[in-house]
């Protein structure tokens, strides 16, 4: 029996025959799945169909209303605009038969006239005007024979309206016309408002009609919208409740996982974007929404730096790498310690530190995502920042006691005298004035307590008590927050008692360690040591400032003069060596430049002759005096206007470096800017009944001379 082979065409046949079933049945399927889902589809048409006739026609006449709307709020204007002319008017007689000037009464009936003129212009004929917020606006004619009746009655008794008003506007009205117009608008004021409120009647009823069709068309549209959505709903609400049901447990389950914890959670994609899980605490962290397929380093390019935003994009991509092992770039993560600047729940900027931290989610080789923790490390920063201010303040204070170990004993017991004494007298005038006091009573006493806080920081910096002179000086600011404000009461100074306690306690470290301190100096010690304190202080200021300064003090025999009279000369000296070094003493480049040596020369002497006449000498080899500056100097403060300093002479304008507050310098610092040393130095001048010398050339130097009786 013998096999019998098919053909090789008989192959090709099957093979071709195969290929068309299955073109037919890929087409039978196609056409079945029209025609299961041609009931939907043809629904979803009409839905949206029905939506966009509606949504067409919604927009149309929502315009309309809109327009109609402002002619209605206008219209209403128009009523208030009528009683404000007329109440203006009278209020322009009023001021007439009292015989005041009436220039705020007419500038208010201008405005009323010109907007109530403008606004029925553009009811007659459409045209912009102002609106409610003073924006212009376009208001269209108004429509209707009843509105274009009323107008036109409310032009015919505006017209002679505005004639009538036209002299009192201009300010030209004779008490006849002013008579006129005012009983004119007795006799039409009433008329004009009724128009008004016919007019706004008018609009309210054409506005009405068109809402009314908008509901009908929205209602018609709603309402086969909802039979076809009711359609649809039916079609797929039981195939989707089973998997609805298992979406909704899930769903559950992630958000109270996602609400519980603390930290920010989130999926970060290979595409460095937020995947679809939030945790909401992310958001409290970041300080805003967080949406999901946000790019996480657009959300970092507004909290970080630079550096830090392309470290951190380097980092993740190590991560996304599979062949990077994981452990070893854990510790050069970037972004383990972030400062951020974010808006808290009240809309204010705060700081605050987050650790990110990033684990991969991996399967076989490939990395899907990264899972990102984010936690608030704000609270030990914190604390970090404050055990080592801590630490810094304790080391400043050991070392001001080791230095007021190392000052002169009997200068030091003068000191913190001098200090305490001051304190106590700032501390009576803050307590002498009451909530009830004027703003001249608490100014006076901001400068008494001014010149005296001043006068402890420039003793303090002479002797090298640093913390006790930044003390001061915060003082110094908060005195001249005070001043600032505009809010100079009795009650403001209740603020000031804090920064006095400190500078009252630190005083009484000092005091009680003077008591430990056993031994004294000569008199000519003491000078010698007061001749050092006051060279000490010349070149500390000078290099704060970044100057070079060589300071040549003789201070002989201060010691031998009253007790009062030498505190007074201490406190002159120190305030004309910072003076000297600060305003005076150009920069090394600047006396480069100028052809002088880099090195500023301060001379302090304090001599006593024959007749018993003491002076005190403080010259610098700076730039001087220079009138033009102090010129600006006052004109930029608005103490003067120009043409008032055109008739001061340089020597006048020179005099008011002696004024408080008055101040070249334009940036405040430890040493400068507030206006007070030169104001103390005439205060304790006066207090000497001394007379002050004061001699000046431009480019060479300024000496500042102090004659007394002994």
């Amino acid at each position: 029996m013998s096999a019998v082979l098919p053909a090789p065409g008989s192959r090709r046949a099957a093979a071709l025959q195969s290929r068309s079933l299955n073109t037919k049945r890929t087409r039978s399927r196609g056409l079945a799945s029209f025609g299961k889902y041609r009931e939907i589809i043809i629904a979803v048409a009409l839905f949206l169909l029905f939506d966009l006739g509606v949504l067409v026609l919604n927009f149309y006449t929502s315009f309309q209303i809109a327009e109609d709307a402002l002619g209605v709020n206008l219209s209403g204007r128009q009523r208030m605009l009528s009683q404000r002319t007329a109440k203006a008017l009278l209020a322009v007689d009023a001021a007439r038969i009292k015989g005041v000037p009436a220039e705020k009464e007419t500038e208010e009936l201008k405005n009323a006239v010109r907007l109530f003129d403008v606004s029925l212009k553009g009811f007659q004929s459409g045209g912009t005007v102002p609106g409610g917020d003073g924006k212009p606006v376009v208001l269209h004619a108004a429509h209707g024979a009843k509105a274009v009746e009323v107008l036109k009655k409310a032009q015919d008794i505006w017209t002679p309206y505005q004639e009538k008003l036209a002299p009192v506007l201009a300010g030209t009205a004779s008490e006849p016309e002013l008579q006129a117009a005012v009983d004119y608008a007795k006799a039409n004021n009433l008329k004009l408002l009724g128009l008004m409120n016919e007019l706004t009647t008018a609009l309210e009823a054409v506005a009405s009609d068109r809402a009314t069709t908008l509901r009908m068309v929205q209602t018609g549209g709603i309402v086969l919208a909802l039979l076809n959505f009711a359609f649809i709903l039916f079609k797929f609400l039981r195939r989707l409740h089973t998997s609805d049901a298992a979406i909704d447990a899930a769903n559950e389950e992630n958000r109270e996982i996602l609400v519980s914890v603390r930290e920010g959670l989130f999926l970060l994609t290979p595409d460095n974007r937020l995947g679809s899980q939030l945790s909401r605490s992310a958001h409290d962290l970041f300080g805003r929404s967080l949406v999901p397929g946000q790019n996480f380093f657009e959300l970092l390019s507004t909290l970080v730096s630079e550096k830090a935003l392309n470290d951190a994009r380097d980092y993740v991509q190590l991560l996304f790498s599979p062949h990077v092992k994981e452990q070893l770039v854990q510790g050069i993560n970037p972004l383990a310690e972030v400062e951020l600047t974010v808006r808290n729940r009240l809309g204010q900027n705060t700081t605050r530190y987050l650790s990110f931290h990033f684990n991969r989610v991996q399967e076989d080789d490939t990395v899907h995502h990264l899972l990102v923790t984010v936690q608030d490390i704000t609270e030990k920063v914190e604390l970090q920042a404050r055990l080592a201010s801590e630490r810094q303040r304790s080391q400043k204070e050991l070392s001001m006691m080791l230095k007021a170990f190392e000052t002169d004993p009997a200068m030091m017991r003068a000191f913190v005298e001098r200090a305490e004494a001051s304190l106590l007298e700032v501390n009576d005038l803050l307590r002498s004035t009451s909530s009830a006091a004027s703003e001249i009573q608490v100014l006076k006493a901001v400068d008494g307590a001014y010149r005296r806080v001043h006068a402890i920081k420039g003793d303090a910096a002479s002797l090298g008590l640093e913390i006790l002179a930044t003390l001061a000086h915060q003082f110094e600011s908060e005195l001249q927050k005070l001043k600032d404000s505009g809010a100079a009461t009795g009650d403001a100074l209740l603020a000031l008692p804090l920064p006095l306690e400190d500078l009252l306690n630190k005083v009484a470290s000092f005091k009680a360690l003077g008591r430990r301190k056993t031994g004294g100096e000569s008199t000519e010690g003491a000078t010698q040591a007061l001749n050092a304190t006051l060279t000490k202080l010349a070149t500390d200021v000078g290099s704060d400032c970044g100057k070079r300064i060589n300071a040549t003090v003789r201070m002989s025999s201060a010691l031998d003069m009253a007790a009062d009279k030498i505190d007074l000369v201490r406190e002159i000296a120190i305030q004309l060596v910072r003076n000297a070094v600060v305003h005076g003493v150009e920069a090394p480049s600047t006396r480069i430049a100028s052809q002088k040596p880099a090195e500023g020369q301060i001379a302090v002497n304090l001599t006593r002759d024959e007749s018993s006449q003491w002076q005190l000498s403080v010259r610098d080899d700076g730039a001087g005096l220079n009138a033009a500056q102090v010129r600006q100097r006052l004109l930029e403060l608005n103490w003067y206007t120009a043409e008032q300093l055109q008739g001061f002479s340089d020597k006048q304008v020179i005099a008011h470096i002696f004024k408080p507050g008055f101040s070249t310098v334009l940036t405040t610092s430890r040493h400068a800017g507030r206006g007070v040393g030169l104001d103390l130095v005439q205060a304790n001048v006066q207090s000497l009944g001394a007379r002050l010398l004061l001699s000046s050339t431009p480019g060479q130097h300024t000496e500042f001379k102090i004659c007394f009786a002994a």
